[in-house]
């Protein structure tokens, strides 16, 4: 019997889902992190089952055009980002052949032979980050670990976001800092600064006086963040995207040409896209379960004066209840989709158009299938990088019968 693989060359064929590489050696499927298309690498074995072997890079032998010198200190041992070492140009065209490859092999979907791509800046871009707490050391996770990688700067964060976290480091050497704090996670319209924290038992009312204090722009409660035209209250359980660059071209390419007389927004949040939809509709209808986004839905819709009905269901049951077809119909899942019961009842309503904003390219190849056999076409889709340096990718797929 072969001994088994331990360490080995690899050339890498092509980058998929998850940041890895993958390539090929002995019969055998190997992913390999920090790597690029065409490079031949040598890597170490770290796990192997059913064919397919995980490992670790440790050495490039012959790199690709495409790898740039990583900005970040951090990278490669911080778990946050994955595609530092590799061009913008090369991160985006990677993610469109994904996404491409994604929806072939999961849904046997065909994606149109162009795929349109929205970017922006590709650093600075995050106004959400999330840091661990041990002690009084501050940072990520560790790729594939738990432990924590102590920071003093994020590249891919907003500069108020930086600042904060400066602020927090300099708390973290006080000996009023709580020792029982596990995360921080920091939301910001780079004036004022939202803190969510997370410890093993209640934080005391003084740290969040001493966070007014120290904190760049502390708010205590929510913010109001700017975005297309309107102003939108987000309270510090509620979900709002990320990027602060491409929040109006997200949602200029998820409503694209629509109008008409009713538009239904399903997963609504604080109303991202119900706002934008009622410049275009006579009547919305915002579809949203969670009982913090739904009270800053409402608020968002009475500030704005919209013509918008809020409806606080989950949309599944939403749907199964609807007897009316409406216009058009925008759904911003979370990443785990759509999933069958709303795909199928959407299919069989048939609204002229839907427009799907994906966070998981799996997830919209599972869905899709549902919707094209009930005779939908894609009409178009577009990757829109919320995501820079990361594996992850936002798609909009617009739909029409």
């Amino acid at each position: 019997m072969a001994a088994p693989l331990t360490n080995f060359e690899l050339t890498i064929e092509k980058l998929v889902y998850g940041g890895e590489g993958l390539g090929r050696v002995e019969g055998q499927v190997a992913l390999a992190p920090y790597v690029l298309p065409g490079e031949r690498v040598r890597v170490e074995r770290k796990s192997g089952k059913g064919g397919l072997l995980r490992t670790e890079l440790r050495e490039v032998l012959q790199p690709a055009p495409e790898r740039v010198e990583p900005p970040c200190p951090y990278f490669a041992r911080c778990g946050g980002c994955h595609y530092q070492h590799g061009s913008y140009a090369l991160q985006l065209e990677s993610k469109k052949s994904i996404l491409r490859e994604t929806l072939r092999r999961v849904g046997k979907v065909e994606a149109p032979e162009e795929i349109g791509v929205v970017a922006g800046e590709p650093w600075g871009y995050r106004n959400r980050s999330q840091f661990h707490v041990s002690g009084s050391s501050v940072g990520y996770l560790e790729a594939r670990s738990h432990k924590l990688c102590a920071v003093t700067r994020c590249p891919i964060s907003s500069p108020r976001v930086n600042e904060v976290l400066s602020a927090l480091l300099g708390m973290a050497r006080d000996p009023r800092w709580p020792s029982f704090l596990r995360s921080i996670e920091v939301f910001t319209n780079e004036r004022e600064t939202q803190l969510n924290v997370q410890a093993e038992r209640p934080v005391a009312r003084r740290f969040f006086d001493w966070c007014a204090a120290a904190v760049p722009g502390f708010a205590a409660g929510s913010i109001e963040y700017p975005a297309a035209g309107f102003t939108y209250r987000v309270g510090g359980e509620a979900f709002f995207q990320v990027n602060r660059f491409l929040l109006e071209d997200l949602i200029r390419t998820a409503i694209g040409d629509a109008g008409g007389g009713w538009a239904v927004d399903l997963y609504a949040g604080v109303g991202l896209f119900t706002l934008p939809l009622s410049k275009r509709f006579a009547r919305v209808t915002a579809v949203e379960s969670g009982a913090a986004s739904v009270r800053d839905l409402n608020f968002n819709v009475q500030a704005a004066d919209a013509p918008v009905q809020v409806a606080r269901s989950a949309s599944d049951d939403f749907l199964r209840a609807l007897r009316e077809t409406p216009d058009f119909v925008l759904a911003d899942p979370p990443r785990t989709g759509l999933g069958r019961p709303a795909a199928s009842r959407l299919a069989g309503l048939k609204p002229p158009r839907i427009a799907i904003v994906a966070c998981d390219p799996a997830t919209l190849a599972r869905d899709l299938p549902l919707l094209l056999s009930g005779g939908y076409r894609i009409a178009r889709l577009t990757l829109v990088d919320l995501f820079p340096q990361t594996f992850h990718l936002e798609s909009v797929v617009e739909l029409a019968l």
